[in-house]
């Protein structure tokens, strides 16, 4: 499955709005070209051209590529700016969708100033892996079962998760998070190094 290119709600055409003009400015940011950001990334220039400008509904695994490439976290792509008391009931807040799998991850804070960390909430259900490519360097993942079960961590040595069940793991490698129950839910905390 590629990446969505019709938003089917109004917070979907926030998020994509809110998205296009933070790729837009991390990529200012950093003085990349669209074509070098592409590149780096390892996506299509007009896949990035289209979210640029709005018309794109880009999957997780998208945007943890752009972030890679652009050397910040996923949730500064996605999280806009919040109160100092933030509530984010069930179903609310930012959602992408695995491209690849049954897995949404919904952003509940990004990383404040002078911290390296960022907190998802996950919904998953059985079927195929989600396979993460490697974050930025000296990422590491913290992630706690809530309900159901789940295989997480790194590729090759992953371990079985159940309700309360924690694990850490490099990040900045090669890892997964397979849903082995319906409606499972986790909360991963990413730390950026």
């Amino acid at each position: 499955m590629s990446d969505r290119t019709t938003p089917t709600t109004g917070s979907d055409v926030e998020l994509i709005g809110l998205i296009a003009a933070s790729i837009r400015r991390e990529r200012e940011r950093c003085g990349l070209s669209m074509a070098e950001l592409a590149r780096r990334a390892g996506i299509a220039k007009s896949t990035l051209s289209q979210l640029e400008s709005g018309a794109g509904n880009p999957s997780v695994e998208t945007l943890w590529a752009l972030g890679v490439a652009l050397n910040v976290p996923f949730s500064r792509l996605v999280d806009p700016p919040r109160p100092m008391v933030k509530v984010i009931r069930a179903g609310e807040g930012p959602v992408t969708h695995s491209a690849r799998a049954d897995y949404a991850a919904t952003v509940l804070s990004s990383c404040p100033p002078n911290a390296r960390r960022d907190i998802y909430r996950i919904e998953a259900q059985p079927g195929e892996t989600r396979a993460s490519d490697p974050h930025m360097p000296g990422t590491v993942e913290h992630v706690m079962i809530g309900a159901g079960r789940a295989l997480v961590g790194p590729t090759e040595d992953p371990v079985e998760l159940g309700p309360g069940d924690y694990v850490s793991y490099p990040g900045d490698a090669p890892h997964i998070f397979r849903a082995l129950a319906a409606d499972t839910l986790a909360v991963i905390v990413m730390e950026h190094i």
